[in-house]
């Protein structure tokens, strides 16, 4: 891993959006409407993915499909997932400039990288009409990757899929794919990476996974904030991460020393 040559990034939770929480609050709100309340743990078991597949995913949970069967008086099926879709898009996009500040460290750790040589790509569960926003807002803060790709550039195969990954790889030029590095912050970013092939590794402090804010996160104790990333540490491990960072300071440290 010492000899990468391209950090492919991932970007709510993992180089901006601390905690992940525009999408979370979406998906909660959306669901509310249907009288569901779902948990924080179900909300964000499927992050990562392409939102239309998060949907169906969550409407698939046990205790989602029971409770909607009991509102509704049937299961959840493709027109109902889409009817959710096109609400919590509106939700996203409402709420997105909102959510596109650069996390702590990133932009001098990208700046760092990208002047020994390291080229930054990046892939997103967000389609293309929602980075249309988070982009230029974070570009505003000092934050861009050479390139992004989203699932609407690999006919809405999202991750796990690796085809955003490829196009990223196709991009900037690599050959090959070992000289690359695939950080994320949910369980589909690691799958994402292993299943192209790339080095996969997990950002732990203000990923999704951990889903706390700065504000919780900081308000938490050394002992405290030790047992959090250690326990988010190993659901990365645990899906294959061949590598986890607290911190993408960390990332850069590793990188380059």
């Amino acid at each position: 891993m010492k000899k990468i040559k391209t950090v492919i990034f991932d970007w709510a939770g993992t180089t901006v959006d601390f905690g992940c929480f525009a999408p979370v609050q979406a998906f909660v709100e959306v669901f509310k409407e249907y009288g569901i309340e779902p948990t924080m743990e179900e909300v964000r078991e499927p992050m990562g993915m392409l939102k239309i597949d998060h949907i169906r995913t969550m409407l698939k949970m046990e205790r989602i499909k029971e409770l909607w069967i009991k509102e509704h008086g049937k299961e959840p099926g493709e027109e109902e997932a889409q009817a959710l879709y096109q609400i919590f898009e509106e939700k996203l996009l409402s709420i997105l400039h909102l959510y596109s500040d650069p996390k702590p460290g990133v932009v001098e750790t990208v700046n760092r990288l990208r002047r020994n040589g390291i080229k930054i790509g990046s892939t997103t569960g967000y389609t293309d009409k929602m980075m249309e926003i988070v982009v230029p807002a974070a570009r505003e803060k000092g934050y861009e990757p050479d390139v992004w790709f989203s699932p609407d550039s690999t006919n809405q195969k999202g991750r796990p899929y690796p085809y955003m990954i490829f196009r990223n790889i196709e991009a900037l030029g690599i050959k090959k794919v070992r000289r690359v590095l695939k950080v994320g912050d949910t369980i589909s970013d690691i799958k994402e990476g292993k299943n192209a092939g790339v080095w996969s590794a997990g950002i732990v402090v203000g990923s999704s996974e951990m889903g706390l804010s700065l504000a919780e996160y900081e308000a938490l104790s050394p002992q405290e904030k030790e047992e959090k990333c250690r326990e988010t540490a190993d659901k990365f491990l645990d899906a294959g991460a061949d590598k986890v960072f607290y911190t993408i300071e960390d990332l850069g440290e590793f990188l380059l020393g």
